[in-house]
């Protein structure tokens, strides 16, 4: 049974101290110490799904306890959206109730990014029935919609849940969604498929309510890929792929990654653990947090903030003795991978000899006519299953060969191209202050625009380039670890006029010498300044850059000058 307020014996046995502390359940700090934590004490947030199919949603938003609307809906992957025609200057100033517009965010959850077409088409015809259209993917594996009714949400889960598919702990002080390699089980250059443990982990953690009440969010993933596609460097726990010289193929542990303002890169435990286990140091892991994870600060209370305190080498002695009671087996670190995009765009060849087909939607922007058109699209070129990517893309899996070449062409009369330029490949963007109620920013059609003035302006460019937007500091579209990030923020224009702008990080990267990016002193661009500043950039790392050299290695050692 797991510790909670009402059951501290059921932790590990700690000292218990009067002093207020960090708000560790482990160390007696049961006392609730902020907002949150109380609201979490005083009604787990799982059970708010009973009060939205049986009172909410017949009386109407107005009905909704404030408690329920902005913190324990978000157990069910729903968050209120922000009211059209407030500027990015309110965002820090108003209220919650004069942000909230009376429509929500609803956040499906995709495991491991996998999908069938039947899911596809029922995301699909959600969108058009339910959400105006709306459709996102995000750099998470999700699907979000916008302009969801609260009287329409019971029918919404009823359909999504008819296929498999959940809103359950999409969001909230809970284990997210579990990262998954996109083409698991399929790969040619594979070194373990983590599926089996993805599905272990959903049907014992996720809905669980020894686990459903977390000091905040605890984000994971899994990938037996050589790419290490996943993004593992910034999750709080990450399995890697390896191949251990005794053991064979398992996975390596990394704990305590994380951005938003106080970014860290994840740290490896130096364990290796075989695919069965894997599901048990996930629970052990996701146990500490929600035992000794700060809960008396908001802002410290990730996991990142503990392994920093503690160390690795403490972290991982406490997992092996109080919770898994056995010790890890020592294992190697994840080989540095051998390509620069890890979004599996393109066409490639699968295990099986079948193949499958990566394309790129403009910032993760799709609608659910559009997603409806790929399922059936799949289907009619032999495939029942597609994949999305921590990148914003998507991937039809299993296609024939003699199939390849007019799925393909169908993709690309979807404007879904196959054959992306390194812009629309490489450029991610957050929801933005379309919706989101902490934005100061439009992102997303500035994003898409962006990618529309680069491939006219220097078509010829063709290294690969990330170039994240992001609507607030808070790095949903991982700002810091991008060729080039873009955190936005109101700034002066050249008239002395407050606009939206970007401050801007160069130099970032995940995967080959995982790292944040560099900021100039004073560097900012308005938005409307943001195309003529990456153009004069990318210029000058083309005029600058050594044989073979990255942007990230230039950008760190570029001058100020060839920056700015």
């Amino acid at each position: 049974m797991a510790a909670t307020p009402q059951n501290p014996a059921a932790a590990p046995r700690r000292k218990v101290s009067r002093h207020r502390g960090e708000g560790q359940w482990a160390a007696g700090h049961f006392t609730p110490l902020n907002g949150n934590e109380q609201f979490k004490k005083d009604d787990d947030g799982l059970n708010v799904r009973t009060r939205i199919e049986t009172i909410y949603s017949k009386r109407g938003f107005d009905s909704i306890d404030p408690n329920d609307l902005r913190g324990r809906m978000r157990w069910w992957g729903l968050y209120t959206q922000r009211k059209p025609g407030i500027d990015g200057g309110k965002t820090a100033i108003l209220e919650p109730e004069e942000l909230d517009d009376k429509y929500f965010m609803l956040r499906v959850r995709i495991d491991g990014g996998r999908l069938t077409t039947d899911q596809l088409r029922v995301i699909g015809e959600i969108s058009q029935e339910f959400a105006r259209g709306t459709a996102d993917l995000t750099d998470r594996q999700n699907v979000q919609y916008h302009w969801i009714r609260i009287e329409d949400v019971p029918e919404i889960w009823n359909r999504l849940e008819a296929v498999g598919l959940s809103t359950t702990e999409a969001c909230g002080d809970t284990p997210r969604v579990i990262l998954g390699s996109p083409v698991a089980g399929i790969a040619e250059d594979e070194i373990i498929d983590g599926t089996p443990a993805i599905e272990v982990i959903q049907r014992r953690i996720i809905g669980n309510k020894d686990f459903s009440n977390l000091p905040r969010k605890f984000k994971s993933a899994i990938s037996g890929s050589p790419l290490l596609d996943v993004a593992h460097e910034i999750n709080d726990i990450a399995f890697v792929g390896v191949e251990h010289p005794e053991h064979g193929p398992g996975f390596d542990v990394w704990v305590g990654g994380g951005l938003s303002t106080n970014p860290k890169i994840g740290q490896r435990l130096g364990a290796w653990v075989s695919l069965d286990e894997v599901p048990d140091v996930f629970e052990g892991v996701i146990s500490i947090f929600r035992d000794h994870g700060y809960r008396r600060l908001r802002t410290r209370a990730r996991l990142k903030f503990l392994l920093a305190d503690w160390g690795v080498e403490k972290f991982r002695q406490v997992l092996e003795d109080d919770y898994l009671g056995r010790k890890l087996t020592d294992g190697p670190a994840p080989a540095q991978p051998v390509e620069r995009w890890r979004d599996h765009v393109g066409v490639h060849r699968q295990k099986d000899g079948r193949f499958y087909v990566g394309f790129a939607p403009r910032v993760g922007r799709v609608d659910g006519t559009l997603l409806t058109k790929i399922a059936e699209l799949a289907e009619a070129h032999g495939s029942g299953r597609l994949s999305t990517t921590v990148e914003q893309k998507m991937i039809v899996l299993d296609v024939e060969e003699a199939q390849v070449a007019s799925l393909v062409e169908g993709l690309e009369a979807l404007d879904l191209t196959v054959r992306p330029s390194p812009f629309r490949r490489g450029t991610m963007a957050c929801t933005g202050i379309e919706y989101c109620k902490l934005a100061i920013v439009e992102t997303k059609a500035r994003g898409a625009s962006l990618i529309d003035e680069l491939e006219r302006r220097i078509p010829e460019f063709d290294e690969p380039i990330t170039i994240n937007l992001n609507g607030c500091p808070n790095a949903c579209a991982r700002i810091q670890v991008a060729d080039i990030g873009l955190k936005g923020q109101l700034v002066l224009n050249d008239a002395g006029e407050q606009v939206e702008g970007f401050q801007v990080h160069l130099g970032g990267a995940l995967g080959l010498e995982a790292g944040f990016g560099r900021k100039v002193r004073g560097l900012k661009v308005t938005s409307e300044e943001l195309p003529d500043y990456v153009e004069r950039v990318l210029k000058n790392f083309q005029a600058e850059r050594e044989d073979g050299e990255r942007f990230a290695t230039w950008a760190a050692r570029a001058s100020e000058e060839a920056l700015s």
